[in-house]
């Protein structure tokens, strides 16, 4: 028998009090605080070069309000994504992003006075053993501190960003709060949230998929003027910033983010053109069980089965434990943890953010989940995702805050890996080929949201930033780009597009991580990789797993892949390699569905 969890995570142990907290409020006083007391130092120290003493004191500094505001933010952002009518925490919002323009002005600054450090000096007090550690992160912003503006300019622009760039960003909450649509549940009228709403996109009905895909585009189509606007202003005043850099590429900063290079996004976006062919078979097959020529926008994700498996959330969380135990005892302990210790928030009521996501709390050493579940394989799915992030932040636990700031292809690399363990586990005991088809069906939905999904929000973003150049883009423009982009990416397997995709994903408007979609591609590829390794070396690669996923924060994807595994990531072989695997899924699919 099943043990019971809660589906509601707790945050009074964080904070009493949620939003009105006084813990949280002296907190954060103390955070502001300090930043004050760092920013006024490094003002008042002048152009003369610093001491290792300095340069020691303000490094401390520097990091322990870096993990204050990781805490902050992450509390902050549980309390907006829990309940989006809750003012006091969009209030919090406002005054977190404040601060963390304070503290970028004195990161600026901090970076400006290493840069001018003579590089005989620099290297002598780096090599002291309480900086080797964080050696990579200090003279990667050395370096970058070069491409930027004067401190006094960059500090300028994080302040003004507060209530433009960052609250043009926030104002998605605000649009997601107005999204109410009218349903029929066993008879009884209700209006659903914007994730409730979301939820039954893939639902095992197809005339339910139907309703909701008609109703869901109509919301967002009447949403779409204050969503144009919204992006609009964003992408803008990116592209002012980076004018005033002397940057031309938009993409420069999310690959210098990610720690990446041009070589080698090009050559996983290559790789991926050859995944095209093979999944429109599969789509093309799952058409032909639907009683379809092709599948809608809306079918990609549902379930094969029209009655469709509705998995506990008690069963999901022992199938995730038991999953993680067969490749790592330690990853399954975390998951364990998480469940017990009611780290996930899970129920499915209004209110609520659509998505889920991962937040990490590096002072209480702990982590939160969100995400609303419904009991469909693609939430299993989900959940193990996001405990695979939670073991991510588990092992660079303890490390130096500077040392835990890892990119996020590397965080989706965690992510997906624990996806593919629990899929593979429950493709072994799978009890009949309806199940390994319908497990087969749950994992190529991943395949195409990476290879197909994730390339057209790519190829949609590329385009709009280029055009955003010349001015403001309309709604009805946007909707064409979008078809545009989802057509070149899934070829001619869809009978349906979802043309406001770029007004109802979070992710287009999310403000700390610009093009906020290729790194799942990659997390998704690389990890695919990682799993081949994992299989052809059985319990000796589990050491080496996790020694990759606690350098992510101090090495290039480049080194991480050269390091750990010996391989060349800005070469197109090993994402061939991941590419083949998937199609290996294609053809058992195949094997099973004709």
């Amino acid at each position: 028998m099943s043990k019971s969890y809660s589906m509601t995570w707790d945050l009074e142990s964080l904070f009493p009090g949620g939003s009105s907290s006084p813990e949280l409020a002296n907190f954060m006083e103390e955070t502001e605080r300090l930043t004050g007391a760092l920013l006024e130092r490094l003002r008042s120290a002048g152009d003369e070069q610093p001491s290792h003493t300095e340069l020691t004191e303000w490094t401390s500094a520097l990091q322990d309000i870096l993990s204050r505001l990781r805490e902050g933010e992450s509390f902050i952002g549980c309390l907006t994504a829990q309940q989006t009518s809750d003012r006091r925490a969009v209030a919090w919002t406002e005054k977190i992003q404040t601060l963390s323009a304070k503290f970028r002005q004195a990161q600026d600054l901090y970076d400006a006075k290493i840069a001018n450090v003579p590089d005989d000096r620099w290297e002598a007090w780096c090599s002291d053993p309480d900086r080797s550690a964080i050696s990579f992160v200090l003279n990667e912003r050395r370096d970058f501190a070069k491409e930027k503006l004067s401190p006094e300019l960059e500090g300028l622009a994080s302040e003004l960003a507060v209530d433009g760039y960052h609250g043009w960003g926030e104002h998605y909450n605000t649009i997601v709060g107005r999204i109410a649509i009218p349903w029929e549940e066993n008879g009884t009228a209700v209006t659903l949230s914007a994730g409730q709403a979301a939820n039954k996109l893939d639902h095992p009905k197809s005339e339910v998929r139907d309703s909701m895909a008609a109703k869901w585009e109509e919301a967002w189509a009447e949403q779409s003027d204050l969503c144009s606007d919204t992006l609009n202003r964003l992408a803008g005043f990116r592209l002012k910033l980076y004018g005033l850099r002397g940057w031309e590429d938009p993409l420069r900063e999310p690959l210098r983010i990610n720690r990446m290079s041009r070589e080698t996004l090009d050559a996983m976006w290559e790789a991926t053109e050859g995944a095209i062919a093979p999944l429109t078979k599969y789509l093309q097959l799952k058409a032909r069980r639907f009683g379809k020529d092709k599948v809608a926008w809306h079918d990609v994700d549902a379930p094969l089965s029209s009655v469709g498996e509705t998995i506990a959330y008690d069963d999901a969380a022992e199938l995730i434990i038991d999953a993680f135990e067969h490749f790592s005892p330690g990853m399954a302990a975390l998951a364990r943890r998480a469940f017990d210790d009611r780290w996930i928030e899970a129920e499915d009521r209004p209110g609520k953010r659509p998505g889920g996501f991962c937040t990490g709390l590096p002072r209480s050493r702990q982590t939160r989940i969100f995400m609303t579940y419904s009991g469909t394989p693609g939430n299993v799915s989900t959940l193990a995702h996001e405990l695979g992030h939670a073991y991510h932040g588990y092992l660079v636990d303890g490390l130096q805050p500077m040392a835990q700031e890892y990119a996020m292809n590397v965080a989706e690399t965690a992510s997906t890996f624990a996806e593919v363990l629990v899929s593979d586990a429950l493709l072994k005991r799978a009890a009949s080929d309806e199940e390994k088809l319908s497990l087969l069906d749950d994992r190529l939905q991943r395949a195409v949201a990476f290879c197909m999904n994730i390339r057209a929000r790519f190829l949609f973003e590329t385009r709009f930033y280029d055009r955003r150049k010349a001015g403001m883009l309309e709604a009805d423009e946007l909707g064409k780009m979008m078809v545009e982009a989802q057509k070149e990416a899934f070829g001619d397997s869809l009978s349906s597009w979802h043309p406001n995709f770029w007004a109802a994903k979070l992710h287009f408007y999310l403000t700390d991580v610009p093009f906020y979609n290729f790194p799942y591609t990659f997390g998704y590829l690389f990890s695919t990789g990682l799993v081949a390794v994992a299989e052809k070396e059985g319990e000796s690669f589990r050491d080496r797993y996790d020694a990759l996923l606690r350098d992510t924060g101090v090495m290039t994807v480049e080194q991480l892949a050269s390091h750990h595994l010996g391989v060349r990531l800005d070469e197109p072989d090993f994402w061939r390699a991941a590419v083949e695997r998937v199609i290996a899924d294609v053809d058992a699919f195949s094997e099973l569905a004709e």
